[in-house]
């Protein structure tokens, strides 16, 4: 591999790369993405560390997130580590652990049920019980695959992601709404969730519907995206069960610190115990 430079062809064996450790396809596509956009930056230049920092240092400049950078640097080191080029990586910014998660961002039970119901009454039922089925179970987007009309009868998916596998119940309400809907579908086996051409639906398209129905529903488009749902399963199952493991194990987290970041409460739930204390005469 060319040792001072960054080409296409190392991009490209870093991907194939990330498919033999069973990336799922949505981080595949996202690191894919940060990778090209340094490459861009970096153009003809010699890859070194200095220029990996400059980068890094572009990134706050222009304004992104401190999370957003780290995310980009994970993806640029990954690719330095396959690279065999660990003299270029970076250190991640310091961040300390938010306390709440920002207002335009947390998504509520209200409308939560605002926006299933717009769905319903713009006849976009499957995108209604898409989000019920991803609210429900706690699943990421990219394992909707895993619903299936098996699943749907036996009440459980079996889901295998990152090299693990976990089981998901499945509701019985939920159940009986999934084979109601596969019937109507003709769909008699597999995947549940299709397009009209019989393939499975794209992590792109679900995010598309979802920021479409936002604006008919009178929710902030800040706050429905995917990823919301499942962040709002976390909360209401956490307040039912009070048991982070327990939540680790449904969530799929090897971690108990990345499901901590899911319980992270809204900036008025926050100030609303904070009034609690009555430490002011």
């Amino acid at each position: 591999m060319n040792k001072y430079s960054l080409t296409e062809k190392q991009i490209l064996a870093y991907k194939d790369y990330l498919y033999t450790e069973e990336r799922s396809s949505g981080t595949i596509e996202k690191y894919l993405r940060d990778i090209r956009a340094f490459a861009h930056w970096l153009g003809h230049r010699a890859l070194t560390k200095d220029a990996a920092a400059e980068w890094k240092e572009q990134l706050s400049i222009q304004g992104y997130a401190p999370v957003t950078i780290n995310s980009m640097l994970a993806a640029l080191n990954g690719l330095f580590r396959f690279l065999g080029r660990e003299d270029c990586r970076v250190k991640f910014l310091k961040i300390q652990r938010r306390l709440f998660r920002e207002t335009n961002r947390e998504l509520t039970r209200e409308e939560y049920s605002r926006l299933l119901s717009t769905a319903q009454a713009m006849g976009q039922k499957r995108l209604a019980l898409l989000m019920e089925t991803i609210c429900a179970t706690g699943i990421r987007v990219s394992e909707v695959k895993y619903i299936t009309v098996e699943a749907a009868q036996q009440r459980r998916a079996e889901i295998t992601l990152k090299g693990k596998i976990r089981t998901i119940l499945i509701p019985g309400k939920l159940a009986r709404k999934l084979l109601k809907y596969a019937e109507k579908q003709k769909t008699i086996s597999g995947e549940i969730f299709l397009t009209r051409n019989g393939n499975g639906l794209s992590r792109r398209q679900i995010w598309a519907e979802m920021k479409a129905l936002c604006k008919h529903a009178g929710v902030a488009s800040s706050k429905v995206f995917p990823h919301n749902l499942r962040h709002l399963f976390a909360t209401v199952f956490y307040k039912a069960c009070k048991d982070i493991v327990k939540l680790a194990d449904v969530l799929g987290h090897s971690s108990i610190e990345t499901t901590r970041i899911y319980l992270v409460t809204s900036g008025k739930e926050h100030a609303r115990a904070l009034e609690r204390l009555g430490l002011v005469s």
